[in-house]
């Protein structure tokens, strides 16, 4: 996977992350609040590895 797909679907997951967040807040749904947080975490992890990919294609250079 490129660094700019891991990147775009890290922004993704992020933001799907934030958006079950805040309904399972408005709904008292603490499931939905949890799977929130991880997907959310999951989002920050991949675009951290985009950028490492990308700090590795610039030190090769």
């Amino acid at each position: 996977m490129s660094s700019t797909s891991d990147k775009a679907k890290g922004l993704a997951n992020e933001a799907v992350g934030n958006i079950k967040q805040g309904v399972g807040k408005v709904t008292g749904n603490d499931k939905l609040r949890a799977e929130g947080v991880v997907q959310e975490k999951k989002g920050e992890v991949q675009k951290a590895v985009g950028d490492t990919k990308d700090a590795v294609k610039k030190a090769v250079k």
